[in-house]
């Protein structure tokens, strides 16, 4: 998501950065980081308890049963940040205030298949893209799909009376089997697509800051966002037929 309005500064020497992240996504990103963190490692030591790593991570934290404290305070605080988020996100949108530039759309679909082209060496003009890429979209989506699984099934983890009290018994080793399912698809996403895309692609390597700093460089902006880059400055759209197909992804 993104506020209407894209906040630009014009360093001493003449180089224009674009705002990418404001202050509170970035606190957001950070705050993820962190819960992430405590919850795979004191959720994954129980779900690999018999492995040789687990008691020494349980250790840490003090043993099992603080462990668990650890992670149920965590689970709350990333189930009440996911609500803020969402309902910020909905204010916004009805206040005309924020774009929904996350949210994937027919031409992302198309775009699969042209980076494909791209690569296979089948066209030699790479799909452009706008404030997101087909990948970062995808990436998100899985973190508000995933997050609702985890923060429902942890709930009735946290609850297993209650919830018996009015629907069905099997509810909680349901619940149990995706709650750790899911961790476990999410640490392995969180590895291979969201460490690469934003550490070990070449285009960023060794690191994507901006999600760090709020910023964006022009040139780093007509690079990977060039239909963004067009959208901020129309004026440096090329005519029909003249544009060039060496932005990268």
């Amino acid at each position: 998501m993104v506020m209407a309005d894209t906040k630009i500064v014009k360093r001493a020497d003449g180089t224009l950065l674009i705002e990418r992240f404001p202050p509170i996504r970035r606190v957001e990103h950070i705050l993820v980081i962190l819960t992430f963190v405590v919850l795979v490692m004191t959720g994954f030591p129980q779900k690999f308890y018999e492995a040789s790593w687990a008691t020494g991570l349980l250790n840490f934290f003090g043993g099992l049963d603080k462990a668990r404290v650890w992670h149920r305070v965590t689970g709350i605080i990333f189930t009440f940040h996911a609500f803020v988020h969402m309902g910020a996100i909905a204010v916004g949108v009805a206040s005309e205030k924020m774009r929904l530039t996350l949210l994937p759309t027919s031409r992302d679909f198309r775009d699969v298949f042209a980076t494909l082209r791209y690569y296979f060496g089948q066209t030699n003009e790479h799909p452009q893209y706008g404030k997101y890429d087909y990948r970062q979209k995808f990436e998100y989506l899985g973190l508000v799909l995933g997050g609702l699984i985890m923060i429902s099934s942890g709930l009735i983890l946290l609850f297993p009376g209650w919830t018996s009290s009015f629907a069905p018994g099997q509810l909680i080793p349901a619940a149990r089997l995706a709650h750790s399912n899911e961790a476990l698809l999410a640490f392995c996403v969180l590895v291979v697509w969201h460490v690469y895309g934003s550490h070990l692609s070449p285009d960023v390597f060794p690191m994507d800051t901006s999600v760090f700093t709020g910023y964006m460089t022009e040139e780093q902006l007509k690079k990977h966002h060039v239909l963004e880059y067009y959208r901020l400055f129309p004026d440096k759209k090329p005519a029909p037929g003249s544009e060039s197909s060496d932005h990268h992804a």
